[in-house]
């Protein structure tokens, strides 16, 4: 194969998804200054230096990206970005979405998918240099079973100058408007021993102990109005939240 024909796509753009959602401020803000600044010509990769995960041994000192990694590097900057949550610090996107909708996979004659390119990215430059962390967490605390996150680290903001300061600014405003949007729903509480209880059930048995709880807190005037759709919703966030206070309990 020349050396022309090497790189299957060597113009790689990230492309937003047809079913485009709203992004959040910061998201916005992040992109627009990702993009007015070259984060592959970043002045960073004269001073940082990559390291093993594990052994912190030095892998390499980057200099200067060749022009396809950099390619790569400005187009997975802005995908993952785009799916970033400031509240849980998260990329919700997987690596196979993420180097899809960038246009790093390619395709064999065979009709195999290869993300290949995006992972040796992810995890043999981005990760060694700090500006990320891909890391294995639980699905659940019903669940053993487990999947990788990509979490961002302040060096991969570092790339297009926004400080720590101005995350934790836009982060204190996302918490607000979080609680002001849930200030008048009704919450319920589990007492920790609940909880313990719960956590040895399977799901099903769960969400019905949940609603045999909401049946109760509610009147019946109250559950008419709230309907089956918004109590199944209700169910559902009850759910997520006995996850969560499992999982900080359990920390």
């Amino acid at each position: 194969m020349s050396r022309k024909n090497y790189i299957h796509n060597s113009k790689p753009v990230f492309k937003k998804p047809k079913n485009e959602k709203k992004r959040s401020k910061f998201v916005c803000y992040a992109i627009k200054r990702a993009k007015q600044i070259d984060v592959a010509r970043s002045p960073l990769y004269h001073t940082l230096i990559s390291a093993h995960r594990n052994t912190s041994n030095v892998l390499f000192r980057v200099r200067r990206l060749n022009e396809n990694r950099a390619r790569a590097m400005r187009a997975m900057v802005i995908a993952m970005l785009y799916y970033y949550d400031i509240r849980s610090n998260t990329v919700n996107a997987s690596i196979e979405k993420l180097s899809d909708e960038c246009g790093l996979s390619t395709i064999s004659d065979a009709g195999n998918k290869s993300i290949t390119r995006a992972s040796r990215l992810i995890k043999q430059f981005m990760e060694p240099m700090g500006f990320i962390q891909y890391k294995k967490i639980k699905n659940s605390f019903l669940s053993t079973s487990t999947h990788k996150k990509i979490f961002l680290t302040p060096v991969f903001f570092m790339l297009f100058k926004i400080s720590q300061s101005t995350i934790n600014y836009y982060l204190c405003d996302t918490i607000r408007l979080f609680k002001y949007s849930h200030m008048k729903e009704k919450k319920i509480f589990v007492s920790f021993e609940e909880i313990k209880k719960i956590s040895q059930m399977d799901e099903k048995s769960i969400r019905k102990k949940i609603l045999n709880i909401l049946i109760n807190y509610y009147t019946v005037n109250e559950l008419a109005q709230i309907g089956p759709k918004r109590l199944k919703k209700k169910i559902d966030i009850e759910y997520n939240n006995l996850c969560k206070l499992y999982k900080n309990d359990n920390k």
